[in-house]
């Protein structure tokens, strides 16, 4: 054997070493690998160590952990024709790696532009007021829409949630308008309410009083002393009511008007 020849067998052996190490591959432990042969799909390989067969095997990573996106702004228009500005958080990851791969071609960017019309569409489904009040229910509703259109894609959509809705000034102005009547509303039903339960109480008070007139003497004197509680100069002189109705009997003796004479008849 010549000498010039070992070097080569030397270099054929360490380029073997080297195509054979090749085919080494390592996924972390929240990846998957899609491996095709030959341009067809073979399978999917990871987490840990694989090996690839060389020129006949390539492979394409597919990060297994939740995505969290932010949908951009959208300004929408509500079932009331209502134009509003909502933007919203979407979280997914991949459950199926070789779909997500083989069914279409960018999977982030379908996944968002699902979120994205869904959203629009959603938000033109109800009035205002669901939208700012039913906020849990309309961001279920949208996470089972954008799940069901990703669902053949591999994907699943964990949660949808609205993170802002901006209205216009005019709006705003309104609904402030509108609750300040609502919570005078409130307010005046409240104390009326307090004003007619006050004066059933009074009203029982009034004829069990007048039932007793011992109660009403009794009465009397807890007011001189509630009045007295404080530092006034006010001075109350108590009458019986003995007094009081034998001044009303005078007051109305005095006070009747003179029977009518009679007229003299002539013959």
């Amino acid at each position: 054997m010549s000498e010039g020849f070992v070097p080569l067998l030397v270099l054929g052996a360490l380029f073997l070493v080297a195509v054979v190490l090749s085919g080494v591959r390592i996924a972390q432990e929240y990846e998957r690998a899609v491996v095709f042969r030959l341009g067809r799909y073979h399978s999917v390989r990871g987490p840990g160590l694989y090996y690839n067969i060389p020129f006949l095997e390539w492979q394409r990573k597919v990060d297994m952990r939740t995505v969290t996106v932010n949908v951009e702004p959208q300004e929408t228009i509500t079932k009331d024709s209502v134009t509003v500005k909502v933007n919203a958080v979407l979280w997914y990851r991949i459950t199926e790696p070789f779909k997500a791969i083989l069914e279409v071609e960018d999977y982030r960017a379908a996944v968002y532009q699902v979120a994205l019309t869904s959203l629009r569409n959603i938000i033109g489904q109800h009035v205002l007021d669901e939208v700012l009040k039913e906020r849990d229910r309309i961001n279920e509703k949208l996470r089972e829409i954008v799940d069901k259109d990703t669902d053949p894609w591999g994907v699943m959509v964990e949660m949808v949630e609205m993170k802002d809705v901006e209205i216009p000034e005019a709006m705003q102005r309104a609904m402030a308008r509108e609750a300040e009547a609502v919570r005078e509303k409130r307010a005046r039903i409240i104390k009326a309410e307090a004003e007619l339960e006050a004066s059933c109480k009074l009203a029982g008070a009034a004829e069990q009083i007048t039932r007793n007139p011992l109660s009403l003497e009794l009465r009397r004197m807890q007011m001189i002393s509630e009045v007295g509680a404080e530092q006034n100069t006010t001075t109350i002189v108590m009458m019986p009511s003995e007094f009081v109705t034998l001044a009303r009997g005078v007051s109305d003796y005095l006070n009747r008007e003179p029977a009518p004479e009679p007229a003299n008849g002539r013959a």
